[in-house]
């Protein structure tokens, strides 16, 4: 890992003149041991970490790629593209030497030593009011928990570092913590930044009480706590968001940070060079699209066919080519340059957390409540509401729901995960999908291979099994 979790120098990140709105572009390379003296430079370090979730290995490429072609709602149109970096997700087929999951170990430990270095090191700062300090401490330590969630759910077991690393050599031999360990920590991260961050910020963009609070119940409804979550998950809807009544709104890139929005990775067009925009438009778009659109990730033709008649959501959420080829329209062209794409990447919205609530509910045989929240999102999308009386129906339809409201958010590959439906789902959608005759998934594609690279530089660190 020694190419992973140090650096000795790192891009930290000013914000622009556009005073409610937190940007992240680079504004100069750093050295750290030169750094990290005063209330200015701290806040450009932090701001590199929210930059962090900008790279191709997190929020830009591989959380949207990694949550969902593996599923049954997207797939990869052209594999030859990329070197069949996609294609591999979509035929389990993956191989350790896959170039977009070193990027995903790679990017998120540069994160998380970044965040790591700022915990150790803004106590000491003077001239930062103590408020402030809390607030940036509760930003980091989400954005650490984040990083380390995702990474779990990816990986299984993973190295826990929490300590800024000075000497590389102190990693070496340790190998993996254990999952549990992982999602201990990442609990207690989540918990202490919920007492730390603000309800609201003027800064769009910036992590609040709501991101924090609705993560947490994610990551305990990942590990079936279902009756810890629900508190959480009832204090997040008290603090005014709301879903926008018009689904075309919700990813309008004029209408960004909108009161749907609990947290998302900000990205703009014509920024620095075009530097600070996201590819994700020109890698998961059909090539009839546009040209120089690499055909990643786009919705199966499944899934544009389960919405049913006036279901707002699908001309809303998916677009057919001239060759009824779907493509999401989430993403969407900001900029004549197509690799500066401008629409930000959701991490967190309302409808996703009304659904998680009914899931919630529905576990707890509340099928009231179940159904209320449940029926909050089919409603705004235009279909009728339901009355169901059985936990199996209510937690098909609440499956079902989440498919179709947050198709192409890279959501559906986890969901499967943490209900345990990953393989026979996927063995039916083989079975039933046209050119799907030589994929198989196995048990142990339930995790991805660790970077084959991450075992080069450090035998301790163990392959996954199967691998």
């Amino acid at each position: 890992m020694r190419n992973i979790i140090i650096s000795v120098v790192f891009i930290f990140c000013v914000q622009s003149c556009s005073e409610d709105l937190l940007n992240t572009y680079p504004e100069a390379t750093k050295v750290t041991s030169q750094f990290y003296q005063d209330a200015q430079q701290i806040e450009q370090a932090v701001n590199s970490v929210y930059g962090s979730l900008q790279y191709d290995g997190q929020y830009n490429l591989a959380m949207p790629a990694i949550g969902e072609i593996p599923s049954d709602n997207t797939y990869d149109e052209v594999p030859a593209n990329d070197s069949f970096t996609y294609g591999e997700f979509d035929f389990f087929t993956i191989q350790p030497n896959n170039s977009l999951i070193a990027s995903t170990w790679k990017d998120t430990y540069v994160g998380i030593q970044q965040a790591n270095i700022i915990l150790n090191r803004i106590g000491g700062i003077s001239d930062m009011d103590d408020q402030l300090k809390n607030t940036r401490i509760g930003e980091i330590k989400f954005l650490r928990a984040l990083m380390y969630f995702n990474l779990v759910r990816i990986f299984g077991d993973v190295p826990l570092v929490t300590k800024e690393t000075t000497d590389v050599n102190q990693f070496f031999g340790q190998g993996r913590t254990p999952a549990n360990e992982v999602y201990t920590f990442i609990e207690a991260e989540l918990k202490e930044s919920i007492t730390l961050l603000p309800n609201t910020t003027p800064q769009k963009g910036r992590v609040t009480k709501g991101a924090a609070l609705g993560i947490l119940a994610k990551v305990l409804i990942t590990k079936g706590k279902f009756s810890e979550a629900l508190p959480y998950l009832s204090q997040v809807i008290n603090l005014g968001y709301s879903l926008q009544t018009d689904v075309t709104k919700i990813f309008d890139v004029n209408n960004k940070n909108n009161s749907e929005i609990i947290f998302d990775v900000q990205f703009a067009s014509g920024i620095n060079g075009n530097s600070e925009g996201s590819n994700a438009y020109q890698m998961f778009m059909p090539s009839g699209v546009v040209s120089g659109a690499k055909g990643h990730n786009i919705p199966t033709k499944e899934i544009y066919n389960l919405y049913t008649n006036g279901d707002k959501r699908r001309d809303a959420f998916i677009a057919l080519t001239s060759n009824g080829v779907p493509y999401t329209k989430k993403l969407v062209k900001t900029s004549n340059v197509i690799a500066d794409g401008g629409s930000n990447i959701v991490v967190l919205r309302l409808a996703d957390v009304y659904l998680l609530l009914a899931e919630c509910y529905a576990e707890g045989n509340d099928y009231v409540n179940a159904n209320f929240y449940l029926n909050q999102v089919k409603t705004r999308a235009g279909i009728n509401p339901v009355n169901l009386t059985t936990k199996q129906t209510l937690l098909n339809e609440i499956d079902l729901e989440r498919r179709k409201e947050l198709v192409s958010e890279g959501h559906r590959w986890f969901d499967l995960l943490r209900t345990g439906k990953a393989i026979s789902v996927m063995t039916a959608h083989f079975a039933n999908t046209p050119g799907y005759s030589t994929a198989k998934i196995h048990t142990h594609n339930l995790l991805m291979p660790v970077p084959q690279t991450q075992i080069n530089t450090d035998p301790a660190i163990k392959q996954n099994n199967g691998y």
